[in-house]
């Protein structure tokens, strides 16, 4: 039987046999069925999301070994959990942060060291013993890449070696056009949040490399320097929008390509998103498209300067027991094992030496050997860099419609507040994560009352966030009649196109605990074409879908018309991350 991780992932089941061998030195492997277990040591692992699907079925095959070493064994459990909100959860209360209801783990596996150097900030700042002071092994590698639709890509590489400011940093307004290519017209490309995700952070660090020169050395003055600032905001300029999840991106990415209109993928505006090696591999055999090849591969692009590889370190934490850390040590070199490499290289990883499978190579588009590898700046650097891009990020121009139908009066489960109540105290914390440069607009809207001619009211006009002022709007909303969503849609599509800024992230952010329930405005495929991304003028879509009652199906298709995402809160304890994640593509 394959896998749960073959079936998540690769696009071809498969079975494999697995022999029983005798290993030289101290470990040995017994029957499946002989041997008493009564003396393994718990391990508990906490590993990246991007391979802890991998790792929980290479820690199943571990324990089914009975693998003994120095005459004990152990069993290994394994919990998925980002490297950025496990940072946090390790820095404090792990029970409290981390939502998984797992034990506090013995074993760290981030996708970077960026992550251990961080979280030895954290101890130092509250006073704690390092959890983090060593370097660590690496189970896997993989470098940061841009990676282009392979047409793009290829035209690209016959212009010569290009950096990291040739690609990314191509005039947003003139575009493709500064390469002799107008029907292109602009560029925009994609990239993770560097407070949420690693390769939205290796990212950002990656430019402030390219816009020193170096490769290593990267100081605090370096990060301030305004010729740098100015490349990097150079950069930023040309995002479409952040997310809080490379591979949610690259899956809309698939999806449009998939759905092409006359040859051109449909809704996309995106030229190229920076993202790990791996992932291009994933994208390209169909993993990230429920097995069906996109009709046009990514190339995995290396810029000249150099990249970062995200190397998967093996963190034993100092909490771990001496028979965990035997445990522990025992766990990485199985994993170091030739087997389970082919497992890591299976999905497209690189093995924990930095090779790369020809396979890889081949699918990728890419190279053996990808390049000079920047050497990770200190902690505090990578801290100044993380401060800094909040001024030098992209700014939004958002409006955000929120719904005030009836529905909305109805008390949240397991508290004393209305849905409404509820939904605006996250929305309200929400947009603490935005820039006081963003500007912000609001609406509310439910159905014609009190004989308005319109469905939906402006609360406050589109200007510079006061996040204050904003509060008190969104606390003083009132609730009552039907849901006219179709209608608020458009019409707010429509207001953002007259309102168009190019040097902002445009985008409508709708908040809804129903469906739509106006019967003068009923067409959902008159909406979804009228609402549809023009890769000239992107206008994008987000949709909260908030409390059971959400018709998520038909948001999640408003939302990709839009190019944008829709969040499922369905359960009303999940609004606050929802909103986190949001407002995190701003």
């Amino acid at each position: 039987m394959a896998s749960r991780r073959t079936q998540r992932w690769l696009p071809v089941a498969f079975a494999a046999t697995v022999g029983f061998a005798l290993i030289a030195g101290s470990y040995v492997y017994v029957s499946a069925v002989a041997g008493d277990r009564s003396d393994c040591v718990a391990l508990d692992v906490v590993s990246s999301t991007e391979k802890s699907d991998l790792v929980e079925d290479l820690a199943e095959r571990y324990n089914d070994s009975r693998r003994r070493f120095g005459g004990r064994c152990a069993d290994v459990a394994v919990t998925g959990l980002t490297s950025g909100q496990a940072m946090e959860a390790l820095a404090g209360d792990w029970a409290a942060l981390s939502g998984t209801g797992s034990p506090r783990p013995q074993v760290w596996l981030p996708t970077s060291t960026l992550w251990t150097g961080q979280l030895r900030l954290l101890d130092k700042a509250a006073g704690h013993p390092e959890q983090t002071p060593g370097e660590y092994a690496s189970i896997a590698n993989s470098p940061l890449v841009i990676a282009m639709p392979a047409t793009k890509a290829r035209f690209l590489q016959q212009q010569g070696a290009l950096g990291w400011g040739d690609i990314l940093g191509m005039s947003g307004d003139k575009g493709w056009a500064e390469f002799g290519k107008p029907e292109w017209k602009r560029f925009t490309f994609g990239k993770d949040n560097p407070n949420l995700s690693t390769s939205g952070l290796a990212a950002t660090i990656a430019t402030y490399y390219a816009a020193t020169g170096t490769s290593s050395d990267l100081t605090a003055a370096d990060v301030r320097d305004p010729k740098v600032t100015r490349f990097v905001r150079q950069i930023e300029a040309n995002v479409s929008h952040y997310s809080d999840d490379v591979v949610d991106l690259l899956r809309s990415l698939a999806a449009a390509d998939l759905a092409r209109v006359d040859g051109e993928a449909a809704g996309a505006d995106l030229s190229a998103v920076v993202t790990q090696e791996e992932l291009v591999y994933l994208y390209n055999t169909g993993a990230l498209s429920n097995n069906r090849k996109p009709r046009e591969q990514l190339v995995a692009l290396y810029p000249k300067e150099g990249t970062f590889n995200l190397d998967h370190p093996y963190v034993v934490l100092p909490q771990a027991s001496d028979a965990q850390r035997a445990g522990a040590a025992d766990f990485l070199a199985f994993l170091q094992e030739a087997p389970q490499q082919r497992e890591f290289a299976a999905i497209g990883f690189r093995d924990h030496q930095q090779t790369a499978s020809d396979r890889l190579v081949q699918v990728v588009g890419g190279a053996k050997a990808a390049g000079n590898y920047f050497k990770p700046p200190s902690p505090e650097v990578v801290q100044g860099i993380k401060a800094g891009w909040e001024t030098l990020r992209k700014k939004a121009n958002i409006l955000m419609a929120v719904d005030v139908s009836g529905s909305m009066t109805a008390t949240v489960p397991n508290t004393s507040q209305t849905r409404l109540e509820y939904a605006t105290a996250a929305a309200k914390k929400g947009i603490e994560l935005l820039n006081s440069e963003d500007r912000l607009g609001l609406w509310a809207f439910s159905a014609r009352l009190d004989g308005a001619a319109k469905p939906y009211r402006e609360q406050l006009p589109l200007a510079r966030l006061d996040d204050r002022q904003f509060g008190a709007k969104l606390g003083a909303m009132r609730s009552g009649g039907g849901t006219a969503l179709y209608t608020t849609i458009r019409a707010a599509h429509q207001h953002m196109l007259k309102n168009y800024d190019r040097t902002r992230i445009n985008a409508v952010v709708v908040l809804t605990d129903g469906e739509n329930e106006y019967p003068e405005d009923n067409d959902l495929a008159k909406l979804l074409r009228d609402i549809e991304l023009d890769p000239d003028r992107p206008v994008k879509v987000f949709c909260i879908a908030f409390d059971e009652a959400s018709d998520l199906p038909t948001l999640q298709k408003i939302a990709a018309a839009g190019a944008g995402k829709a969040f499922d809160a369905k359960d009303p304890t999940k609004i606050d991350e929802a909103f986190v994640k949001l407002l995190s593509s701003f």
